[in-house]
């Protein structure tokens, strides 16, 4: 295969949740293969941080302060990026938050919360941007999904139910605009060393230890090993290969 199957100069990709974790890996790996970048979050400084790194790299790179589960803000937020960059090819959805309750502790406001940023931006974001993909001939959208789109677990109903939708809203997504060439896919991220994590491992007693025992890759992910999914899937390398939801775990979801 020629290294221009997954050569993405001239694209433009947005990446929301962009500036931190499993979103800055990605981030990195598009950049790196040249596309330009656009940061969508709310932490503003932390966004300009990561725009300062991807600009380092060689790549174009702006910062959006997008509130993703508000409809004009992510409207908005895609007529900046088209106007300021020249066009949208690839959408990672990504933004993503956990409250670690079990379901009779949860309130209805943690999990309208959890839902509204997990799930409902991933839609509010790929129909944004659906016009400009459809008018450039094409798009790739990558939507995070996660291990509980697979398994349950009894402190995360919200993020586990969140996480399961975006699997089939992107198996809806892939159906509905094949004929526009625009495929979308979801990785379905491990235990992976993030803030996010670290929080769990806290509130979690022997988490870390049985994630290792399980894991046959006897490491947990870092986010450096989400820059190649993330080109593969944003690239002409996977121009047939739309509804998917790939594991990247270390091989965790396989283990019994």
């Amino acid at each position: 295969m020629k290294a221009g199957h997954f050569d993405l100069s001239g694209k433009v990709a947005i990446v929301t949740g962009g500036n931190g974790g499993i979103g800055l890996g990605m981030a990195r790996g598009l950049a790196e293969a040249g596309a330009a970048i656009a940061i969508v979050g709310r932490n503003e400084a932390k966004s300009q941080a990561a725009v300062a790194e991807i600009e380092r790299s060689g790549a174009r790179a702006i910062s959006v302060v997008t509130d993703v589960t508000d409809k004009a803000a992510v409207a908005a937020m895609a007529e900046r990026v088209a106007r300021e960059l020249g066009r949208i090819d690839i959408l990672v959805n990504n933004a993503g938050i956990n409250i670690r309750k079990p379901p009779h502790a949860l309130d209805i406001d943690e999990w309208n919360s959890v839902i509204a940023t997990n799930l409902t931006s991933a839609f509010l974001c790929s129909q944004a941007v659906y016009p400009a993909m459809k008018a450039a001939g094409g798009g790739k959208i990558i939507n995070i999904g996660s291990m509980m789109s697979i398994f349950g677990a009894s402190f995360a109903p919200a993020y586990a139910a969140s996480k399961g939708g975006i699997v089939q809203f992107t198996r809806s997504c892939a159906c509905a605009w094949a004929a526009d060439n625009i495929q979308a896919n979801a990785v379905l991220p491990g235990w992976i060393d993030t803030d996010l994590t670290k929080r769990a491992r806290e509130q979690i007693d022997g988490l870390h230890d049985r994630v290792l025992a399980r894991t046959p890759a006897a490491r947990w992910g870092g986010i450096e090993d989400f820059a190649g999914i993330a080109v593969f899937l944003a690239s002409p390398a996977s121009d047939f290969v739309t509804g998917t939801a790939i594991p990247v775990d270390g091989g965790y979801s396989i283990m019994g």
